[in-house]
This record gives structure tokens, sequence and C-alpha cells, in this order.
């Protein structure tokens, strides 16, 4: 019989839970990828939201980040997968009563998000 190491075992996380974000993909990565300065516009943009929004898709709780954003109001940057402006779409459509579920972000490509430009696609 083998025994399985219990720290090498992956704890089970939750948005209630509070330690989610220690599984997360963005966990090291560079914050300005995440949250846009004061003076970026247009394609910049859209460009650092694409990449953003690569490396939420394959993050492991993205569901539990885009709930936490949700559920706290977060005012600034992206969020599993969701922009500032994602957000408070979101919210509007929550306020009108509608209840669609939110598309899962890990089918769905940066090229489909909603008024994203292709030029964002392209790296800098």
């Amino acid at each position: 019989m083998r025994l399985e190491d219990p720290s090498t075992r992956r704890k089970t996380v939750s948005a209630d839970s509070g330690d989610w974000w220690a599984h997360a993909a963005c966990r090291g990565a560079d914050l300005a990828v995440f949250f846009s300065p004061d003076d970026e516009r247009g394609h910049a943009r859209d460009r650092r939201e694409a990449q953003a929004r690569r490396i939420c898709q394959r993050c492991p709780v993205l569901a539990q980040c885009r709930d936490h954003a949700l559920a706290v109001g977060e005012p600034y940057g992206v969020w599993g997968g969701m922009t500032e402006g994602d957000r408070r779409t979101h919210r509007r459509r929550f306020r009108r009563g509608e209840r669609r579920p939110l598309e899962s972000l890990r089918t769905r490509t940066v090229a489909d998000v909603p008024r994203m430009r292709r030029s964002a696609l392209a790296l800098p």
C-alpha cells in the first residue's frame, strides 16, 4: 500500500476559505499586467488586458477569483478574467434581473471577449 505525502496533496480551496489566492496563476506575476496605469488608453489597454486574460485562462482558481471580485465589488483591474468593464456589465445585468450564468472563461478565447479589438491579441 502506497501512502500519499500530505504536503504534496493539493488542498481544496473556495472563495470563502480565503486562501484560494495561494494557488492563483498570477501569484508572483507583475501586477502591472492586471492593473491599468492612469494614462493607459486604447490599444495599449487592450493588449495588457489580453495578456492578463491569457494568464487567467490557465488559472486553477479562476472561478474563486472572479467570485471574490464580484462579491466585494473590486473597482480596478482584471480579476478572474473579468475586466472592470466586464464586472460593470455583469452588475447591470444582475440588477435588471438577468440570471444568465457567466460563460466559462476556460472555454472562451480572448478573441471572443466582447469589445476586445483584434489588435489587442498581438503581443507587444
